[in-house]
């Protein structure tokens, strides 16, 4: 089983919205990770089903020969950086989100595809959403509007956040080596 890094989306059923977002992924130029250029793998976007059984139009987006062990990574380099490096991965993922429309929840970081699960946001992640303790969690200013703290900030129009922290040295990262697991 691999491991991705990168950007999830939940569209709900908006299919014109979904299909829009993948043709400006599709458009993006490399991202940057520190002095490397990163492209971006074709956008998948695919019918999910939620913790109550709803569908939604799911999009993920991840960075070529970031994650660890995914089949859509064989045949390319596989790279390994340091969190500043993923960091900025992830503000520029997010940069190419605001100029999304019609989407219900993203999240930027290692496997975000449960945390853009309304269901499972509602039934399990209430106190994080309450306390903040999500970063990089954009949602809908419809979406969970009871359930969400005062640390949810604007991040493009129609859509709050609890602003991106970047990531930590891990067992992911380079300068996580020396960590115990």
């Amino acid at each position: 089983m691999g491991i991705a890094f990168g950007l999830a989306v939940n569209f709900g059923v908006d299919q014109a919205a979904a299909w829009t977002a993948q043709d400006l992924v599709r458009g993006a130029m490399p991202l940057t990770a520190g002095r490397r250029q990163v492209g971006l793998h074709e956008p998948a976007v695919c019918w999910e089903t939620d913790a109550d059984d709803v569908p939604y139009l799911l999009m993920s987006v991840l960075p070529i020969g970031i994650g660890r062990g995914l089949p859509v990574d064989r045949g390319h380099e596989l790279v390994r950086l340091p969190a500043a490096a993923l960091t900025e991965l992830g503000h520029q993922l997010y940069r190419l989100l605001g100029r999304f429309t019609g989407y219900r929840a993203a999240q930027v970081g290692w496997d975000p595809f449960t945390l853009v699960d309304l269901a499972e946001l509602r039934r399990e992640c209430v106190e994080g959403l309450q306390a903040g303790t999500i970063p990089g969690l954009v949602l809908a200013e419809n979406i969970l509007p009871e359930a969400r703290g005062t640390v949810f900030k604007p991040f493009v129009p129609e859509f709050v956040w609890i602003p991106y922290a970047g990531e930590r040295p891990s067992t992911l990262t380079t300068d996580g080596d020396n960590l115990v697991a």
